[in-house]
């Protein structure tokens, strides 16, 4: 199989197990908070997410380079068909990204507005929460978590913004870059293609060279033929 074949299948193995890694690392941040006991922070999610997000980028823009590489013109329609599906559920994995953290945040308020009622409400399990919190220690220990979450919500929702206008910022530069990228290889097609049509000239041109040279050679010793005797007198 020819290298830049082997290239590309390569590009596509990685890229389908970054897609599916990236959209489980989207779908805990959108899960974020609806438990109260979460193996990893919602900032590592996040940043679990933008890196898939990056490496699928750059997958993309190793992709791009390849394509014009392939020995079969049916292979490179084919890869720059993948690379715009590729572009596409991109973008697709960005906007879920941003619904999933507005998910989490909303996870968040609501398990922060459950556990306050919880504590301060009337019924049996305010009451149940209550006695169970009746020691000084325990009323102060609670506030404090309640505090800190609140706290972790402000501050995850202030990150979030942050990341988000970073992300943006990565996407415009990301998208500036691949437009870079396409408009060089129009450049280098074009070039290629007129340069294969140089070489293609050049190459009628020899044999046409080539072919009058043996007609002028035949020509030349068939005279020398002819004169010789003559000038013999055979």
């Amino acid at each position: 199989m020819d290298k830049v074949v082997e290239a590309v299948e390569e590009v596509k193995k990685e890229w389908g197990e970054a897609y599916v890694k990236t959209q489980e690392h989207i779908k805990a941040i959108e899960e974020y908070g609806k438990s109260r006991e979460e193996k990893n922070s919602l900032q590592r999610l996040n940043g679990l997410a933008q890196d898939g997000l990056a490496l699928l980028n750059s997958l993309q823009f190793k992709l791009n380079l390849l394509a014009p590489q392939l020995p079969a013109i049916d292979s490179v329609e084919a890869a720059r068909s993948i690379l715009k599906s590729w572009m596409t559920q991109s973008q697709n994995l960005r906007m879920r990204s941003r619904n999933a953290n507005l998910h989490a945040s909303a996870n968040l308020k609501k398990a922060a507005r459950e556990e306050r009622e919880l504590l301060f409400g009337d019924g049996e399990k305010s009451a149940i929460r209550r006695r169970n919190l009746q020691t000084k220690a325990g009323m102060t220990s609670a506030a404090e978590s309640i505090t800190e979450s609140l706290c972790r919500t402000r501050q995850l929702m202030v990150q979030e913004v942050e990341r988000s206008a970073n992300m943006l910022m990565t996407v415009e530069e990301s998208t500036e870059v691949l437009r870079k990228a396409e408009s060089e290889y129009k450049g280098h097609h074009s070039l290629l293609m007129r340069i294969r049509s140089l070489l293609s000239t050049m190459l009628c041109r020899d044999v046409i060279d080539r072919i009058i040279l043996a007609v002028g050679l035949i020509l030349f010793s068939c005279a020398v033929l002819y004169v010789i005797p003559k000038r013999l007198g055979y």
